[in-house]
């Protein structure tokens, strides 16, 4: 884990030169370490004498009860139920690197985001955002195409997924039958959507991470 986070930090620093503003794109389904390697990357960065921050997609979840008015609850995660319009908007306001940008994080066990709860400075060089729908081809989520300058792809196996996201409901204290809805409900099937509509990415890590 250590060397193939080497390996891509230097590979990060190679793209990125004199770069005022690096943005980095990690990818991928439900599961598949996506936060843990974005932190573990801004470590490496930091480690070289870099300044790096981590911008996470789940802070533009919608609010459950906007989900609720939609009859789209119970899939919440599904690429319908994300405020792209305002990731778009704070993913192109990190950009020129001129101003304080302050966004969401997503609250896994309230299941909420919270507003203006990271703030991005304009003296952190490099950008690490990691969520789901980064790569993904369809409806508004394509205008991401061209916007980030190094892209990466986890996409283990679905057994692999299946296995962490049964321990990551498990770890919410979910019932048996709660777990699985989640899993098989939802997660599941958005990690195999987003599996077989994507783009190429620079780095594709077919394995899970964290």
């Amino acid at each position: 884990m250590n060397l193939r986070i080497d390996e891509i930090t230097g590979a990060v620093l190679d793209r990125a030169g004199s770069a005022k503003r690096f943005l980095i794109a990690i990818a991928g389904p439900p599961g598949a370490g996506k936060s843990t390697m974005a932190d573990n990357l801004a470590n490496g960065l930091k480690a070289r004498g870099e300044t790096a921050a981590v911008l996470p997609m789940d802070g533009f979840h919608m609010d459950n009860a906007v989900l609720i008015e939609r009859g789209l609850l119970a899939r919440k995660g599904i690429p319908e139920t994300f405020d792209v319009r305002g990731f778009l908007d704070i993913v192109r306001a990190v950009r020129p690197a001129d101003q304080e940008v302050l966004v969401p994080v997503f609250d896994r066990s309230r299941e909420l985001a919270i507003a203006s709860a990271r703030p991005i400075s304009p003296h952190d060089r490099f950008i690490i955002i990691e969520g789901n729908y980064l790569l993904f081809t369809q409806g508004k989520w394509a205008d991401l195409d061209g916007i980030f300058d190094f892209t990466i792809m986890l996409a283990p196996p679905i057994e692999v997924l299946e296995e962490r996201l049964w321990e990551r409901w498990r770890g919410y204290k979910l019932s048996e039958e709660e777990a699985s809805a989640k899993v098989y409900g939802n997660d599941l099937p958005n990690g195999r959507l987003i599996l077989e509509n994507r783009r190429s990415a620079d780095i594709t890590l077919e394995i899970a991470l964290g």
